[in-house]
Formats: C-alpha cells, structure tokens, sequence
C-alpha cells in the first residue's frame, strides 16, 4: 500500500474528481489567513485519519453537474487537509486528534463578554444573545460565571420593556428571541436578585399577546409567527413557571382559546415538511435549527414519548436529521444540499437526544455518529486564536463557539428522560423537561476523544447547565403569585 501525502487547501486532492480550479475559488470560504500547504508525505496519525475518511466517504457519486456539486467539491478541499492533518499545529490526544483547546477559547470569551467599540453598535439588538453565547460557552468548558453574576443582571435590568418581555437593549421593543436568551443568560448567573429582577407579570401579558388563534406565536407584536415562537415561548413559561391560562385581553382568546398550550401541538405537527423535517412555519422548507425548535417546544409540552409521537411522523423525521451528517465531513448541514455548518452540531446534533427519548430502541443502537461529529468540531473548527467556528477558512464567533460546544457535549453524553428525577420539581405546568438527567459518558470503541476534551452536560432542552435550568424553576415554584 503506497504512503498516501496530505491534501492541500491550495492544491486539488485526486479523491475528488470535480474541482473548481484556482481561479473560481470561493472567496467566502478562504477569509483567513490560515491556508494549509501540502507538507508532503503523511504521518501516521494522518495516515490513519486518511483511512478513515475514504472508509466513510459516500461510494456512490451523482455524474450531474451542478453548481452546488461543485461548491461542495471545492468545501471539501479545504475541509479535508484539517480532518486529514494538523495544520493549526495543535497538541494532539491520545486518538491523534487535536485537543479541545481550552485556553484559547477561554481567552476567547472573556473578550466576547468584555466591551466593544464603537463599531460594534450595530449588534446593539443582539445584545441578550452574546451574552447568551459568551456565558453557555464559558459553562461548557467549566469556567466560573460568578462573577459576571451582577453585571449580567443589571444589563438586562435596562433592556426589559415596561410592557412586558426584553429587547434587544435600552428603549428597544420587546422580541421573543432576545427575551429568550435573556431568561437562559439570567437562569445561569442565578441569585434572589437575579431572579427578582424579571417582572413575570407583564411578561406573562406579553407572552399572551404573541399567542396567535392558529396556535402557533410570532415574535414580536405585528411581527412574523414561526417555530422559533413557539419554543422560546415554552422555554419562557415553563422556567419563569408562569400561569398557562392567558390573560383577559390576550388576543387569542376572541378566536376561544384560553391557555398558551392551545392548539400548539397542532400548529408543530402542521410545521413538519413531506420529507421528515420542520420548517419555520407550515409549509415551508425543512431546516435544522427549526427541527430542534420543533422538538424542543414538544418536549416542554409533555414526555418526548408521549407528545413527539402524537404530533411528528418520527420515522420520517429520524431519516431527515440521519441525512444531514455530512460524509466524509462528520459534521451536520441544515438543509438538504447544503454545506456542513459547526452551528448545526447543536441544531441537528441536539435533536438526537430528544428523540431518541421518544423511542424503544436499545441502548446499544446508535442513530447518529458520535464520534464522526465530534472528530468534525475538534479537528475542523477550532480557531487557532481561539473560539469555534463553521468550518476552516472561516472566523470563530461566539455563536458558533457555543453550539459547536453544545454540540461536542450531546456527541459525548447520554441524555435520557427519567420521570423519577427531580419529583419534587415541575408537577405542575409544563413540569416535563424538569426530569432529564446524564446517564453516561458516550464509551464506544470508536470514541476519539480524551479526558481534557470532555465538555460540561448540559441540558438537552434549555442548553444551559442542569443546575441552572433546576434552581430557577424551584425558586419560580416557591411564588404564589406575580
């Protein structure tokens, strides 16, 4: 067998029969400076990475030639040198993988929670969000938030609107996706003060102005009714432990319905696609993070077992998310024909647990590659300046930091749904997410991953620690009223 050589981000691999050539190179794709060059015959550990690729690469080849046929071909030659080698020269495990770098990333986010310049005001609105993103990311890699405790509650103290719900700063209306991450980023930082500082009643009244008569929720007042409502409304209910029935002047009541829940189950179910996936709203195209919207909001509803099978066709939507792994990549795309994103190792790499609760195969069945995902985040998306990111040739971003996190983290857990966890928690409304806990670590043969690579659990649901999401409902729990 003849020593294979390493790929090259500048020069094309002969395993790929069409690429582009180096005059219609995507200028998307190359915006760093961190171009790989051929450094000729491998090593082992890339022989065996090289090995392992060809052993998962997809055997059958479309002979249609198509613009995104040749997007992808040109994808995976810069790809391929980071899932073959090391060119971010990174210490290597015990598997021959690039370690989780730690102090890169830590670096890293505390620079994502500090100050920004005057440039940066155009990501005022997205506020709720980094903050979000910066705290889940510094959990998963066990970093102390504590201290962060009162800056985070002061800063949000300002950005809550008098009617209800959070903008995205200061004097800016309220929107269901910035009130969100809000309650998530507020959750995690925990304290009396903390927790005292949300005014539940009028965000219950704001809640039941998004509700909507098909039963669905838009995300701000005259704005656009999608699945993303629908779970970051549920989220909002159920840890703030909010009353179910709407109030007196909530619009949804003229059309007779009387609680939050209503008609909701129905409106997802309406939001599933004919090939298996969920769309933002009914009739739309499939796309992974509105599967997991989709997923998340049932799953806060009731038992996965009892409400994903009621109102999703889950074999079709298990062939769906199966399909968007992407081979010899590992890693996941949202939509069909679409290049692999470290965003969706949370997106589609998340819904795995939920719906793995909603089913009676064996612990031992696997319906995902664990290991394929995880060998993509480590390998591919780490940035050498630190923080994650979509894929090499691209900037890290606290976005892409937390959910290539959150997604190493469902890669390298168990999670199961135990209805004898936490009793004394959730029996009341929207109680169900209150009884997940971490079986195991993932043990197969195949793992790739060492001790110092392992991230935090976190929870499936709400993807905040466990600890957080458990606190903050029992301390909602313990009020009779607003």
């Amino acid at each position: 067998m003849d020593v294979p050589l390493r790929s090259s981000a500048g020069v094309p691999s002969s395993r790929l029969e069409e690429i582009l050539d180096g005059s219609d190179r995507i200028e998307e794709l190359s915006d760093t400076d961190n171009e790989y060059e051929d450094m000729g015959t491998a090593t082992p550990e890339e022989q065996a990475n090289i090995e392992y690729l060809d052993s998962v690469r997809i055997p059958i080849r479309d002979s249609l030639k198509t613009e995104t046929l040749k997007v992808q071909d040109e994808t995976h030659e810069i790809i391929l040198p980071y899932l073959e080698g090391n060119p971010n020269d990174f210490t290597l495990n015990a598997y021959g993988i690039p370690k989780l770098q730690r102090e890169r990333h830590a670096h890293f986010l505390k620079k994502v929670i500090g100050d920004y310049p005057p440039q940066a005001a155009m990501m005022d609105a997205s506020r709720p969000w980094i903050v979000y993103w910066g705290l889940q990311s510094m959990t998963a890699l066990g970093i102390d938030i504590h201290p962060y405790q009162k800056l985070v509650a002061h800063t949000f103290s300002l950005a809550q609107h008098p009617t209800g719900g959070y903008g995205g700063g200061y004097g800016q209306l309220p929107h269901l996706a910035c009130t969100y991450a809000t309650i998530l980023s507020l959750a995690m930082v925990a304290g009396t003060a903390t927790y005292e500082s949300v005014d539940r009643k009028t965000m219950w009244h704001f809640l039941g102005r998004m509700k909507q008569a098909d039963g669905g929720f838009t995300m701000c007042e005259g704005g656009e009714e999608d699945i993303r409502g629908a779970f970051c409304a549920m989220v909002i209910v159920s840890l703030l432990n909010l009353p179910l029935d709407l109030s007196q002047d909530a619009p949804a009541r003229k059309a007779g319905l009387t609680t939050f829940t209503d008609g909701l189950g129905d409106w997802v179910s309406q939001c599933q696609s004919w090939d298996g996936g969920i769309s933002a709203a009914p009739g739309n195209e499939a796309h992974g993070a509105y599967a997991f919207c989709g997923l998340g909001c049932l799953s806060i509803l009731g038992p996965p077992k009892e409400t994903l099978p009621k109102y999703l066709n889950l074999p079709l939507l298990t062939h769906w998310l199966s399909s968007r792994q992407c081979s010899p990549e590992g890693g996941y795309n949202g939509r069909t024909n679409k290049l692999v994103d470290g965003c969706y190792s949370h997106w589609v790499g998340g819904c795995w647990s939920l719906v793995e609760a909603a089913t009676s195969i064996p612990p031992s069945t696997q319906l995902w590659n664990r290991t394929a995902l995880s060998r993509y985040i480590l390998a591919a998306c780490q940035e050498k300046k630190g923080g994650l990111k979509d894929k090499p040739g691209k900037h890290s971003d606290a976005y892409h930091t937390c959910y290539n996190l959150a997604g190493l983290s469902a890669a390298q857990y168990k999670y199961v749904y135990d209805e004898s966890v936490n009793k004394d928690i959730g029996s009341a409304n929207l109680g169900a997410p209150y009884h997940w806990k971490t079986a195991c670590g993932y043990e197969g043969e195949n793992v790739i991953w060492d001790s110092e690579d392992t991230v935090r659990g976190i929870h499936p649901v709400f993807i905040i620690p466990y600890r957080s999401v458990y606190e903050c409902r029992r301390y909602f729990e313990t009020k009779e009223d607003f």
